[in-house]
């Protein structure tokens, strides 16, 4: 049996990392995130590729791929760290997508998929989601609460500027009466967005650990690389163990969203919480294997520590997702680990 990539699969990797690696350098990584915004020209590049559309039907302007297409995508944009509106287009283009009517897929889709009429999707608390990406210049938003979802027009929604430790991505409080609602499968919806959440975190705990590798490589303590020593080359075999067993999970839980749907709340909930904690810890060990120097601002790890930290918090905590998987395998709460 063939786990790898379709031939078109490595194409999309190859051709995201070589784009993303060019236009998203790190000094234009932290020129955006100190100045709290995107570059619409690039954003507008990423539209003409067809990457929002990526799993959306042809019928509705997209290149009718898949979730796992998506996940690879997403990978290479957490990799790349890159201050972009792609998830949350893509989380509010999973749920019209999987739990929205004919009407509501045809008014929003096709400016989902091209890029020029953005969505996004909250997560609501005591009535306000309090952490939505990209609220301000979205058109519509979708926000779920208690397996249930509507659609509002932003314009009919109170956004109010949230500060967070991630500074690559804009985030908003939004409250709002009403709306058109979601009858389709909103908790499907929201399993994909995790999963697509999960991806992400792998790139982002892949490129933590590459910059942990090369820095063991470069310094030298005694005249011997750091990395020569057990206490650093042991904490970088740990940080590949986790990426790639993160990388496991979501790539079976994209498979099953694709593939076999009745696997997916369970595959779901098992890459969020993993990739949640993988993600964490990896860009935590980076930052112990650089040492000092890791801690500073002038230093491009915090971006990567923050993003991840952020990430592990949207659309279900790690400890949420674990109580989940408890619950779907016949457990009881208190058998589930902390």
């Amino acid at each position: 049996m063939n786990f790898d990539y379709t031939d078109d699969q490595q194409a999309i990797k190859s051709t995201a990392r070589d784009f993303l690696a060019d236009r998203y350098k790190l000094e234009k990584v932290r020129e955006l995130a100190e100045a709290g915004e995107y570059d619409d020209a690039l954003w507008g590049q990423i539209s003409e590729l067809g990457w929002p559309g990526i799993f959306v039907g042809e019928d509705h302007g997209g290149q009718a791929l898949g979730q796992v297409e998506l996940s690879i995508l997403m990978e290479e944009l957490g990799y790349a760290l890159a201050p972009t509106p792609f998830f949350s287009n893509a989380a509010a283009g999973l749920a019209i997508h999987h739990a929205g009517s004919d009407e509501q897929r045809e008014r929003w889709l096709p400016g989902i998929a091209s890029g020029e009429r953005r969505g996004t999707v909250g997560v609501v608390s005591n009535g306000a989601a309090p952490l939505v990406p990209d609220a301000d210049s979205a058109e519509v938003i979708v926000l779920i609460e208690n397996g249930s979802a509507s659609v509002v027009e932003t314009g009919d929604a109170q956004v109010e500027k949230v500060e967070t430790i991630d500074s690559t991505r804009r985030f908003f409080r939004v409250q709002a009466n009403g709306g058109d609602s979601l009858e389709g499968d909103v908790e499907g919806a929201r399993d994909r967005i995790a999963v697509t959440l999960a991806a992400e975190l792998v790139g982002v705990g892949q490129r933590a650990m590459e910059m942990a590798v090369e820095y063991a490589k470069d310094r030298k303590q005694f005249d011997r690389p750091i990395g020569a020593y057990q206490a650093v080359s042991h904490r970088c075999a740990q940080m590949l163990l986790e990426v790639e067993s993160a990388r496991a999970a979501a790539l079976y839980a994209s498979w099953a969203a694709d593939h076999e749907p009745e696997s997916l709340p369970l595959a779901a909930s098992m890459a969020k919480s993993y990739a949640s904690d993988a993600g964490w810890r990896v860009t935590a060990s980076s930052l112990q294997v650089h040492g000092g120097i890791g801690f500073t601002w002038e230093h491009d790890l915090h971006f990567f520590l923050k993003r991840a930290r952020t990430d592990a918090a949207l659309f279900g905590s790690a400890r949420e997702h674990r109580d989940r998987v408890a619950e779907l395998a016949g457990l009881s709460r208190s058998a589930a680990p902390v």
